[in-house]
């Protein structure tokens, strides 16, 4: 059965916890290494998921749109002719231009990162990194304008009212959270922000976005058609719906619309595989 072929492969693979649900409903937990469904785990890249759907609340909220030059903003790159045509939405798709880089512990300030060259053109080439995201921290603090920092914005537009809870978040030397990573929440917590992305952005008890703008996070790009708002998006070739954030040692947050799946799991193996997990749960 599915099930069981995803639960083994994941226990093989050092498995701390995995959760999946169909809608509402638990279909299986398995936890290891003395985790449970409340105690918080690292998402280390994962926590990109967060931005692009918050740059959408935001566009939402008049802050931003998406396809406006990053430079309207951080005036400093107004001298750069191909700085200057970078657009917010090639940030978080990553396909700004910036060289490989900014991860793990090598993420830098939003000033450290706003100074970085460019190594292509805007639009030409996506390659994976945290400083797009850095450089939209930076965007969204001078947006804010001091009333509320990013992270703070990102707790009171979109996970409070999802009842989603941070239970931590790494800080960088300037006192700042980085935004490509650093956070830690629950297997509970993840799944929730899952679902709500299942759901289309739908919430019966109150509106948090528009279910039309949420679809962006699913469409890919020209330079990478796997790769979508701050989300990857179907590894297997299969799965049209699939969207996905990505971790380090495996860490992961399926959502496929169409089957009504979300699916939660967190680990600590460099061998864990997302298409050979995805090619034993599916089709369930």
């Amino acid at each position: 059965m599915p099930l069981e072929a995803a639960i083994a492969y994941a226990e093989r693979h050092d498995l701390h916890a995995l959760v999946v649900a169909r809608a509402e409903t638990i279909l299986c937990e398995r936890y290891g290494e003395g985790y449970d469904r409340e105690k918080a785990h690292p998402l280390y890249s994962g926590t990109k998921s967060f931005w692009g759907v918050l740059a959408l609340a935001a566009q939402e909220d008049g802050l931003l749109t998406l396809d406006e030059p990053v430079c309207d903003t951080l005036h400093e790159w107004r001298s750069d002719e191909t700085k200057a045509a970078v657009t917010i939405r090639q940030l978080l798709q990553l396909t700004a231009g910036f060289a490989f880089g900014g991860l793990g512990n090598a993420v830098p300030t939003y000033e450290a990162a706003i100074a970085l060259p460019l190594r292509d053109p805007p639009g030409a080439r996506f390659t994976y990194g945290g400083v797009p995201l850095q450089i939209f921290g930076a965007l969204l603090a001078r947006k804010l304008e001091s009333r509320l920092t990013p992270h703070e914005y990102l707790h009171e537009r979109l996970l409070a009212p999802l009842g989603i809870a941070v239970a931590s978040w790494r800080s960088l030397k300037d006192g700042t959270h980085p935004l490509p990573t650093g956070a830690q929440l629950s297997p509970a917590a993840w799944l929730r922000y899952g679902q709500f992305l299942g759901a289309r952005g739908k919430d019966t008890d109150r509106h948090v976005i528009d279910p039309q703008l949420l679809r962006v996070c699913w469409a890919g790009t020209t330079a990478n058609p796997r790769y979508g708002l701050a989300f990857w998006l179907d590894p297997t070739g299969g799965i049209p719906d699939l969207l996905y954030a990505s971790g380090a040692a495996g860490q992961a947050l399926y959502v496929i619309p169409s089957a009504d799946l979300t699916v939660v799991h967190f680990g600590k193996s460099t061998s864990f595989r997302h298409e050979t997990f995805l090619r034993r749960l599916l089709p369930l």
